[in-house]
């Protein structure tokens, strides 16, 4: 406990960017799910900074205990949200990666990975949003840094089974570079209006090389 003027006060935990529970019944869930759907129409008019949890509370007509069972902050709620917006990049990128049988089609695979990201965020500005927010909260930054290794990890895999001689620390160094240049080629893209953000992307896939196994 803390004292201030006097009275004393709970130390509130610190943030975790992480919610409390994930609940098992349905009720739960339901209510799980209103609290996610109001914030993301919140984050859709006003923008993830300006999220409020008395906003929340106030549109899922909950309760402040019943909104902090499971979300103990907004981080913790964006954090959510970008989960499962980077399940469904996820799933493109393993499917893209699926059909790769030599540097060719590999190329191929990492100029479509490229297209589809810059069109989900196009037709997804909540997620833009929320893929700026997770750069400027440290607690979100874990959440891009797991979804970049798994791509990593998952360009690696390509990669080991395309050249099997070579070292695979120096293929894990060429799939994490491979994957922040993209992810940085369509976060510059999506910040420009869609005609000169779609000629960025192409300069981009002009850009990489024939074979990105040869880079090191």
């Amino acid at each position: 406990m803390a004292e201030e003027g006097g009275v004393r006060r709970r130390r509130q935990p610190e943030p975790t960017g992480q919610p409390r529970r994930i609940p098992k019944q349905q009720r739960g869930r339901e209510r799980f799910e209103k609290i996610l759907s109001v914030a993301l129409s919140l984050i859709e008019k006003n923008g993830s900074d300006a999220l409020k949890m008395s906003e929340i509370v106030e549109k899922a007509e909950l309760s402040f205990g019943a909104l902090y069972q499971y979300f103990p902050d907004k981080s913790s709620i964006i954090r959510t949200l970008a989960e499962r917006f980077n399940e469904q990049g996820r799933v493109c990128v393993e499917a893209e990666l699926a059909g790769v049988t030599d540097a060719a089609t590999l190329r191929q695979a990492l100029c479509n990975i490229a297209d589809q990201y810059y069109d989900f965020f196009r037709q997804e500005p909540v997620m833009r949003d929320i893929w700026v927010a997770t750069q400027a909260d440290r607690l979100l930054q874990e959440v891009d840094a797991e979804d970049m290794e798994f791509h990593a990890q998952a360009l690696l895999t390509v990669l080991v089974r395309l050249e099997p001689e070579r070292s695979k620390s120096e293929l894990l160094a060429i799939a994490r570079l491979t994957m922040q240049l993209m992810a940085a080629a369509v976060r510059y893209a999506i910040s420009l209006e869609d005609a000169e953000g779609r000629s960025a992307i192409a300069l981009y896939k002009r850009m990489l090389p024939a074979n990105i196994t040869r880079l090191a």
